[in-house]
């Protein structure tokens, strides 16, 4: 069976394979948008290999972080601004 992490997503905790991005692990969770544009669209991850930024999510309290490009641990928190 393969290995699974809890993390924290919004608050609410969810198990997910280890090594997933927190991208999917967001989108596991069925959060559609993870941030808000400047001009309040919902916005959320498009390319899926860091190059259009859209994924940007607070992870253990730091801001900007791609979430495409972020694997999962046991115990992240991960925090969406949607």
């Amino acid at each position: 069976m393969a290995e699974r992490v809890r993390v924290i997503i919004d608050g609410e905790s969810l198990d997910v394979p280890a090594f997933a991005t927190v991208a999917a692990a967001i989108a596991m969770r069925g959060i559609r948008g993870t941030r808000r544009s400047v001009t309040g669209e919902p916005r959320a991850a498009l390319c899926g290999m860091g190059v259009c930024h859209e994924c940007r999510v607070t992870v253990d309290g730091r801001a900007h972080v791609l979430g495409c490009q972020t694997l999962c641990r046991d115990g992240l928190s991960i925090e969406t601004t949607r």
